[in-house]
C-alpha cells in the first residue's frame, strides 16, 4: 500500500511541471531517439551494462544528442533491489536544430542508482532512484568553441516508475507488452537556476523476440526547464534494443 501510495504522489507532481508552462515562454520540438543497450550477466548477481543512444530533430534533420554509457549492476539477493554505477559520455549539438553553429559540447556523468522491481500476477512495475554527477567541457569566451578542460554543474536526481503488461503472447518466448511510465528530474548546485528539470512521459509497446533480445518503441512527452527560465517542450519517438547475453560461466 504504501508503494502504491508514495506513487499516487509522484504522478500527482509530475503533472504539475506540464501544467505549469501553459503560459511560459516554449519551444516545441520533435525528436527520435535510437538506442542499443547490452547486458552481459557476469554470474546471477553481477552484471555489466553499455548503452549507445543516438538523438535527432525531425524537422529539419539534424543530430540533437550522441550518449555512450558502460555500469555495472549487483543484485540484493531476492529482495528485489538492485545497485549499480557507471559512467557516460555525452555530444551535446546545438538545441536550435536551425542553428548555424557548429559546435559538440562534451559532457562527463557520473551516476548510482538503485532499482526495485515489484510484481502484481502480471503487472510489473519497475522503480529506478538514479543520482548524478555533470561535468560540461568548458567553452571560449564567444562560446562558439571549447576551452581546456571541464567544470562541475550540478548534480540530477532522477526517479522513473515504469509498468509493463503482457497483451499477446505468440509463443513461449514471444511476448508483447503494453508500457507506461513516466520519469521526474530535480537538480541541486551552485551553478543551477531552477530546481526542476525535466519530466518524461512514457506510453508504448514492447516485444521480446527471445529469452535474450526484445524492442520497445514508445512515445515520450518531454518537457525540460533551461537555465533561462523557459521550456523545451518535446515530442518523442523512441526505439530501443535490449540484448542480453548469456553468462561468461555459461560460454566456458
Amino acid at each position: 500500500m504504501k508503494a502504491i501510495t508514495y506513487t499516487s504522489i509522484f504522478l500527482l507532481m509530475s503533472f504539475l511541471p506540464q501544467a505549469s508552462i501553459a503560459q511560459k515562454d516554449v519551444t516545441h520540438q520533435q525528436l527520435i531517439w535510437y538506442g542499443y543497450f547490452l547486458t552481459l550477466p557476469i554470474d546471477e548477481n553481477w552484471s555489466v551494462g553499455a548503452e549507445v543512444q543516438e538523438r535527432h530533430f525531425i524537422h529539419p534533420f539534424a543530430q540533437q544528442q550522441l550518449s555512450l554509457r558502460t555500469h555495472v549492476h549487483r543484485k540484493l539477493g531476492q529482495s528485489g533491489w538492485e545497485v549499480s554505477a557507471g559512467f557516460a559520455t555525452f555530444f551535446q549539438s546545438p538545441n536550435n536544430p536551425r542553428s548555424e553553429l557548429d559546435l559538440v559540447e562534451p559532457e562527463l556523468r557520473a551516476h548510482i542508482e538503485m532499482a526495485y522491481k515489484q510484481k502484481f500476477e502480471k503487472l510489473t512495475i519497475d522503480h529506478r532512484y538514479r543520482a548524478e554527477a555533470r561535468y560540461f567541457h568548458k567553452l571560449n569566451l564567444e562560446k562558439t568553441g571549447l576551452a581546456n578542460g571541464y567544470y562541475f554543474g550540478g548534480f540530477r536526481f532522477r526517479y522513473r516508475i515504469l509498468a509493463s503488461y503482457p497483451i499477446w503472447k505468440i509463443n513461449e518466448n514471444q511476448v508483447l507488452k503494453v508500457i507506461a511510465g513516466d520519469e521526474l528530474m530535480v537538480q541541486a548546485g551552485k551553478k543551477i537556476s531552477y530546481t526542476f528539470d525535466q519530466n518524461r512521459i512514457i506510453a508504448g509497446l514492447g516485444l521480446s523476440i527471445s529469452p535474450f533480445l526484445n524492442v520497445e518503441a514508445t512515445y515520450q512527452k518531454w518537457i525540460n526547464q533551461r537555465q533561462n527560465g523557459a521550456y523545451f517542450n518535446r515530442d518523442i519517438v523512441r526505439i530501443v534494443v535490449n540484448h542480453r547475453l548469456s553468462t561468461i560461466k555459461t560460454q566456458k
